[in-house]
């Protein structure tokens, strides 16, 4: 499944399947053999939509067989463990069919890949089956949009066949006809079928090293190429290559979609951390205004407590005849030092009573800050929960791939200086 960053590209993998087991699993995939399956974004119901290019007569052991007894294919030399089964997956992101109509769309889109994947193979009989399926649910996007998008792609099993001539040998009677060919066939054979090509310039000329070795590219990228510009010839202008390295070419299916969920879950695991930085952000400055209110608080009280004992000037004096007050030297001096004192009592309560409300203010924002927050943050946990949980729950090696996939997700998005390496000229 192609990145989601806005720009629709072709992808085009190529996978073998060494064993018979691998192969079997394949076909139960490809041609929904079974009744259920872990991959929950299989839509069952969907499943009629899936469109076959290329039909199986029979198993996909069964015909390779049968190719064989035919002479179609000859295993002619080949060991006992080698490679006899491939799998082509062509793919665009769901954003790409979403926006041009769909399924329609993705139908013709796919039967023109197919017609590709025949040229790519080397001829279609030597495909065991094509199918497109229809029936796997985008989940992201269908909980973005509020409706079900599916992700179409087509899967292509095929037998890697070489031309190879068969020359007759010295122990031919007639001695005339050593060294011509002798019969043709296609033998079955993965590693030549994949060989690197070598790298071509603007000219047409192979480029070479500074030792002066040819330049090869690697046999994914040439697959790539070949995809890409066969779409494009078949007029699909508004799609990119994708991505020249992209480990995305050299992953299996299964390995791929693990790597997608993984991506998401450390996107979602960051955002968690993040939710509880910015948490315990907003915990710390509530504190901090609760620390400000309890000393503002203390600090009116001891002003009101201050202003209080003023009370005690109106037991000063005596009264004369006339009515007048009469006040000692010392008395006097106390009344001006509180009268003055007064003064500044009067306005400080007013300033602190002016702060004390801005603090309340302010701490009852911070509050309904963080009970934002915190219910977005439980409800964030809550999701990414089951991924958490899967990956506890992993065996060893999952969690092998997955602390490779971080790895390299971290390399990439750090930022380095180019250097043009032997592998940057084989792309």
């Amino acid at each position: 499944m192609a990145r989601n960053d806005g720009i629709d590209r072709t992808f085009a993998r190529n996978q073998d399947l060494p064993t018979l087991d691998d192969v079997a699993k394949v076909q139960e995939h490809n041609e929904r053999e079974k009744d259920n399956y872990s991959n929950q974004d299989i839509d069952t119901s969907q499943t009629h939509r899936n469109i076959h290019f290329k039909t199986p007569t029979d198993s996909y052991a069964a015909m390779f067989d049968q190719m064989i007894a035919d002479g179609v294919i000859s295993t002619r030399g080949l060991k006992a463990d080698a490679v006899k089964y491939g799998e082509l997956i062509f793919d665009v992101n769901s954003a790409y069919f979403h926006n041009h109509g769909g399924y329609e769309y993705a139908k013709q889109f796919y039967t023109d890949a197919y017609k590709a994947a025949v040229e790519i193979v080397g001829g279609e009989q030597y495909i065991l089956s094509a199918v497109m399926h229809a029936d796997e649910r985008n989940r992201a996007m269908s909980e973005a949009l509020g409706q079900d998008v599916y992700h179409y792609h087509l899967h292509v099993v095929y037998v890697p066949v070489v031309e190879k001539q068969i020359l007759w040998s010295k122990r031919c009677k007639d001695k005339s006809l050593v060294g011509t060919v002798k019969e043709t066939i296609m033998q079955v054979s993965r590693s030549k079928k994949w060989e690197s090509r070598v790298a071509l310039d603007e000219q047409g000329n192979p480029l070479l090293t500074a030792k002066g070795k040819k330049v090869l590219r690697a046999s994914y990228s040439v697959l790539q190429d070949d995809f890409f510009n066969y779409m494009k010839a078949a007029g699909y202008t508004d799609v990119e290559r994708g991505e020249r390295g992209s480990t995305e070419e050299h992953l299996t299916v299964t390995q791929f979609k693990v790597a997608q969920e993984q991506q998401r879950l450390e996107a979602m695991t960051a955002q968690i951390a993040q939710t509880e930085q910015t948490l315990n952000n907003t915990q710390a400055a509530i504190e901090k205004k609760e620390k400000e209110l309890q000393s503002l608080q203390k600090q009116a009280k001891e002003q009101r407590t201050a202003a209080l004992t003023v009370q005690e000037i109106r037991s000063m004096g005596k009264k004369t005849i006339t009515g007048n007050i009469t006040l000692t030297p010392s008395e006097c001096n106390i009344l001006k030092d509180y009268a003055t004192t007064g003064l500044l009592v009067k306005a400080e309560n007013s300033r602190l009573e002016e702060k004390l409300r801005s603090a309340q203010w302010s701490a009852a924002i911070w509050k309904q800050r963080y009970d934002a927050l915190y219910n977005a943050y439980q409800e964030l946990k809550k999701e990414v929960q089951p991924y958490l949980d899967a990956v506890k729950l992993a065996p060893e090696k999952v969690r092998a791939f997955f602390d490779a996939i971080l790895t390299r997700t971290r390399q990439a998005r750090q930022p380095t200086k180019p250097i043009r390496r032997k592998q940057d000229m084989e792309r």
